[in-house]
């Protein structure tokens, strides 16, 4: 296929783009530089609304990956109007433009997140679940309209709610292993939240089944079928990394650390099922937390 990725230098457009090169795809990527001559890339400016959509003829598939990083600083307002522009502007405007080319792609795969059920406790949560309440569960829904343009074009729409996605060169797990390997890991606030992780090897794997899967459409948790509390997290990682995990972070200094972000990532429990994945038969290469930080780490 001749797939165009937008945030292909991101933590999983980095391990995606090699993965579909390596199999024979063409890859096209979707960049806001001007594309230097001889490279396969598409330039657009989501904030300003400008797309080359003649550079998007002939494309059989788009993988939609781009958006601000959510952990990078505290949630000003300014910093959230940040994240959820970078979102629902670019959505839209890739969808819109798709929707009217002469021969649109037949599947749009659009990244959204597991922050769409909200701090939901103890409830086991499927693609059925009603959204919950917060600053993230307003972005992913809007996030996820904002591909309807696609979706009325009878483009195959599937839209991805990422759990954490595990993996060693960036993300929540890179964050974590100096602390943990220092000694000084250990478990946030109660410990209970729970976490609904995906190994990053298992993302690439969820996209590509995705892409080729023609009864998925709509919202796929993409999620490891094991999710785990925090405490499970933190003894989990230490006993891989042969360190002990005592020193717990509690939830006000959570909060005096990171602000409102503390309660949406950090203390928040969003324990989610792979639904959608499961009864369409994706075999998930890392389905269990130890061996999936064991692989990751080398350990």
């Amino acid at each position: 296929m001749k797939i165009l990725v937008s945030g292909s230098t991101g933590l999983i457009g980095s391990a995606l783009v090699p993965f579909l090169t390596t199999g024979g795809h063409s890859v096209v990527r979707l960049i806001r530089a001007q594309p230097r001559p001889g490279q396969a890339a598409v330039h657009w400016d989501p904030a300003a609304g400008k797309i080359d959509s003649n550079a998007l003829e002939g494309l059989d598939a788009v993988v939609h990956l781009a958006g601000e990083n959510i952990a990078v600083r505290r949630w000003t307002p300014a910093q959230k109007a940040r994240i959820r522009d970078s979102r629902v502007q670019g959505t839209r405007l890739l969808a819109q433009s798709l929707a009217r080319l002469q021969q649109p792609p037949t599947v749009m795969v659009c990244a959204s997140a597991i922050g769409f059920y909200g701090d939901r406790g103890e409830e086991l949560l499927t693609e059925a679940s009603a959204p919950g309440s917060g600053f993230l569960t307003d972005t992913c829904r809007a996030w996820e309209a904002a591909a309807q343009p696609a979706s009325e074009k009878d483009i195959r729409v599937v839209n991805l709610r990422l759990g954490v996605v595990l993996s060693p060169g960036g993300g929540a797990l890179a964050k974590m292993l100096l602390p943990f390997r220092l000694g000084v890991g250990g478990k946030i606030g109660s410990g209970r939240q729970y976490m609904s992780w995906i190994e990053i090897d298992d993302v690439v794997g969820v996209i590509h089944y995705a892409l080729t899967t023609d009864e998925l459409r709509g919202p796929v948790n993409a999620v490891a079928p094991n999710p785990v509390t925090n405490r499970e997290f933190t003894k989990t990682l230490g006993r891989v990394l042969s360190r002990p995990t005592i020193f717990p972070m509690p939830a006000f200094a959570a909060r005096l650390a990171f602000g409102e972000m503390a309660d949406e990532l950090l203390l928040a429990s969003t324990r989610v099922k792979p639904a959608r994945l499961q009864n369409s038969g994706y075999y998930f290469r890392h389905p269990r937390l130890e061996d999936a930080l064991r692989h990751l780490l080398g350990k």
